[in-house]
């Protein structure tokens, strides 16, 4: 049975990003033919690990098809003892990806600092 995990790292600090709020959607293409409709399959917010409680997908939830992770880090930057600008650089760190295996786990880690990230597939 596959899922969809992610964990928030802030690299600024070498700690996990508590706190941060997380949405995934779906990207389905209009049948109309001019673009695509997002539709939200969860919301969630990092706990002290940086981590969700639990699969942002998992079973019968998981449908394979292409996705968009949303991460409020300038909220994280933000937050009391860490505002070092009054406009943070990043602000919503957006991930498209493909789903193409509903068996397969798939881990998407997010390294964030004030000015960067990166990512990756993870296990």
């Amino acid at each position: 049975m596959g899922k969809v995990t992610t964990h928030i790292l802030d690299t600024s600090r070498g700690v996990p990003a508590k706190g941060v709020r997380i949405a995934l959607y779906r990207l389905d293409e209009n049948r109309d033919g001019d673009g695509q409709k997002r539709t939200l399959v969860v919301e969630a917010v990092t706990n002290e690990d940086g981590r969700c409680g639990k699969p942002l997908m998992e079973g019968d939830e998981f449908v394979e098809g292409n996705y968009e992770f949303e991460f409020d880090i300038a909220a994280y930057f933000e937050s009391p003892g860490k505002k070092d600008q009054p406009f943070p650089f990043l602000n919503t760190v957006i991930l498209r990806v493909g789903l193409s295996n509903r068996d397969d786990h798939y881990h998407v880690p997010l390294l964030v600092s004030p000015f960067g990230y990166s990512t990756y597939r993870g296990s």
